[in-house]
């Protein structure tokens, strides 16, 4: 079929419009796909990694393809039919992608041992987004074949596809991160631009004429998963969710229980803030960070200050309040998101203010310093690269009084040479003299407590004994017998290296191996069946 046999396809600008459109849905996709699989794989940059290589690859291939596609048969109901199949194909990803995911991740933990979120995200990627992307990578090369007619204005036609293909790539990467996921969520997100790359094709094909019938399929299928696939929950097996949403940052759930109100932001590496009800300590790691403001002496000290760098929902703050009422407290929070749900789920006192900014931008804007600093700072699993440098924890010190204490929240428990904690924990020492850590018991968190006054270990019993809550008293006493030095070593982060999230995925694989290892066992005596006695 020649290319005058669609009228549509006389307006050179229709061709245009669709490689504008084809270039801001792939844009669009990729930071979807970021945001459907963060919630269980992170967002760190080894999962950005493999979205964007898998991605990269299916258009290399697409753009292969199609040019030889349309050098083969340049018809052009070829490619529009193309551009269907990939937006009814990305137009299911929001409503069989989570169990997609999970599915994946089920065999992977059975059937690997080392990298099971490098694999599990490198297959979900192939899964998912490959075939569509693939699709699209057809594009440009056939729109070349249509819209040249002549050797004498091939540049400037295929110069103005390149610029079409390029402003609607920047508009597919600023619409879904400001407006679209922000606003109605990653499932609508991949809905809207799959929408458009339908209508796109539906054009063609109704100006085209002839059979229709497979136009009313793809328009049913897009329908069916605009009903049944935009308000799924990504944690699908999880009933009564007292919040579900997404901010710009992060996916964010709250979980009400009897005893306690919980934040999580990711379905699958547990609670990053949580409300006891009944006012009492957490019996959490938010605890053992409590024995920074008693080693600083904070409860007999004018006008101490205690700074936050990772808010969260404001549990240290508020513990910090009931147990410290003298103090003056603020917090450092770059969701601001999260920030609105304290206030709403987790009564954080409205005269702690929060700061909407990145905690290390943050100190290097304020001259302001504290007696206590908590850096509690993570993204995901891992702390970002940038607060977990010795350029970082020297900023820190900078920021603290002669005789103030920085504590810092590890949620990964690593002893070996050259794993995070050895390199974190040498990062904080090229600041500190003194470094201490402590193990929060059946938790997987270590506590660390960083100072340069030396007279301050020997007031922390004093200061303990003083304090007039029993249980916080008695508690402090646990976490004194639990600490221990650290010994100073070569190997830290610079701001030049700091491979936090590769080593935070090694030691995750590591916890994770022992954690499912009987299920393993189960599996390799029993088959399913025995998989399954055990998980039941």
């Amino acid at each position: 079929m020649e290319r005058g046999t669609a009228p549509i396809l006389r307006n050179r600008y229709f061709l245009y419009a669709t490689e504008f459109f084809a270039g801001m849905a792939v844009m669009a996709v990729e930071l979807g796909a970021s945001r459907l699989m963060a919630p269980y794989f992170s967002s760190s940059q080894i999962v950005w990694t493999m979205i964007i290589g898998t991605i990269m690859i299916a258009m290399a291939l697409g753009n292969v393809w199609g040019g030889r596609l349309a050098d083969k048969d340049p018809d052009p109901a070829r490619l529009y039919r193309r551009l269907i199949i990939a937006a009814v194909w990305i137009a299911l990803i929001p409503l069989v992608g989570k169990y997609i995911i999970m599915a994946i991740a089920g065999i992977l933990i059975v059937a690997i041992d080392i990298h099971l979120l490098i694999w599990a995200s490198f297959l979900t990627c192939l899964v998912l987004f490959v075939f569509p992307l693939f699709l699209l990578g057809t594009v440009t090369p056939s729109l070349v074949k249509y819209a040249v007619n002549s050797l004498d204005s091939t540049g400037s036609i295929v110069g103005m596809l390149g610029a079409c293909n390029t402003i609607g790539s920047i508009i597919g990467t600023f619409l879904p991160t400001f407006v679209t996921i922000p606003a109605a969520g990653t499932a609508v997100t991949f809905l809207i631009f799959s929408g458009v790359l339908l209508v796109i094709g539906l054009i063609y094909f109704i100006s085209r004429g002839g059979n229709q019938g497979p136009l009313a399929l793809g328009v049913l299928i897009f329908a069916a998963a605009s009903i049944f696939g935009s308000s799924g929950h990504f944690a699908f097996w999880e009933d009564g969710l007292t919040y579900e949403g997404e901010s710009m940052y992060n996916y964010l759930q709250v979980r009400d229980t009897p005893k306690s109100t919980i934040l999580s932001t990711n379905v699958l590496f547990g609670v990053q803030s949580i409300r006891m009800k009944g006012d009492e300590l957490t019996g959490m790691y938010y605890d053992y960070a409590l024995a920074g403001p008693v080693l600083a002496g904070i409860q007999s000290k004018e006008n101490p200050k205690i700074l936050i760098l990772g808010m969260g929902t404001g549990t240290f703050a508020s513990q910090c309040r009931k147990y410290f009422p003298k103090a003056s407290i603020e917090g450092v929070e770059i969701d601001e998101a999260i920030t609105g749900l304290s206030h709403r789920y987790f009564d954080l006192p409205s005269d702690i203010p929060v700061t909407t900014y990145d905690g290390r931008a943050f100190l290097a804007g304020t001259d302001k310093t504290y007696d206590v600093i908590l850096v509690d700072a993570y993204q995901d699993i891992t702390i970002p690269f940038q607060m977990s440098s010795r350029e970082f924890f020297g900023l820190v010190r900078d920021h603290l009084s002669p005789d103030g204490v920085m504590v810092v929240n590890m949620n990964l428990k690593t002893n070996g040479e050259g794993e995070i904690n050895e390199y974190l924990l040498n990062s904080m020492g090229t600041a500190f003299s003194k470094v201490y850590t402590a193990d929060v018991p059946d938790q997987t968190n270590r506590e660390v407590y960083a100072w340069n006054d030396s007279s301050l270990s020997g007031q922390f019993e004093r200061n303990r004994l003083a304090l007039k809550d029993k249980d916080l008293r008695e508690l402090m006493g646990q976490v004194r017998q639990h600490a221990i030095p650290h010994h100073q070593g070569e190997n830290i982060f610079t701001d030049d290296k700091a491979p936090v999230e590769f080593m935070g995925m090694q030691a995750l694989d590591a916890m994770m191996r022992e954690e499912i290892g009987p299920y393993k066992e189960a599996y390799r005596v029993g088959g399913v069946k025995g998989l399954l006695d055990a998980v039941l």
